[in-house]
């Protein structure tokens, strides 16, 4: 599940995910199963009305692990 974020190109954060989701440009989003659903749930009905495949089983801290940041992240997608 994660090991996809470690080796494709992505984007990491509310606002670059939320660009990268208008552009047509994710391949799958993931979001933090802890994080505020008032910054989630929109991002989530974004990617489904665009037929994206979301997860949502990860921990903020295992999202940043797996992007390779030292912080939390709320979420992320993969790039086409």
């Amino acid at each position: 599940m994660l090991e996809e974020l470690t080796q494709a190109p992505r984007v990491v954060g509310a606002k670059q995910t939320r660009r990268a989701l208008s552009a047509g440009q994710v391949k799958k989003l993931f979001l933090a199963q802890d994080a505020d659903p008032a910054l989630t749930a929109p991002l989530a009905d974004l990617a489904r009305a665009a037929g994206i495949p979301v997860e949502a089983g990860a921990t903020m801290a295992q999202l940043g692990a797996a992007c390779r940041i030292a912080v939390a992240a709320a979420c992320c997608a993969v790039l086409l």
